[in-house]
């Protein structure tokens, strides 16, 4: 009987340490969770004001205000423009090329004949 009272003595204490063990960890799982909760909450907070500041930086007003005063840029005098109209796409224009591309194309050939 001395035996067995030993015995579930041992087992007792062994269970008790699990016991205490384990609630040690989930304490400390816990813990790390809350704080990395914080740190998400601080990035969200920290993202949204980046958020602002990068449609402050390019705001169109500001953008016109620093080429004018910084880069000393103005709007082209409008018979300077030239608006150039492109047809339905990429195929399109490799089945016409414009007047640069056989411009190009004739160095190369002119280079093939050298």
């Amino acid at each position: 009987m001395a035996k067995l009272n030993l015995l579930l003595l041992l087992v007792l204490v062994v269970c008790a340490l699990g016991l205490v063990t384990s609630q040690d960890k989930s304490r400390k799982a816990f813990s790390d969770l809350e704080r990395e909760q914080e740190r998400s909450r601080a990035l969200d907070v920290e993202y949204g004001r980046l958020q602002l500041e990068a449609s402050t930086w390019g705001l169109h007003s500001r953008v016109q205000r620093i080429a004018a005063g910084t880069l000393g840029m103005r709007v082209p005098d409008p018979r300077r423009v030239r608006v150039v109209r492109v047809d339905a796409g990429p195929a399109a224009a490799a089945a016409r090329p414009g007047p640069q591309l056989q411009a190009h194309a004739g160095a190369a050939e002119g280079r093939e004949r050298r």
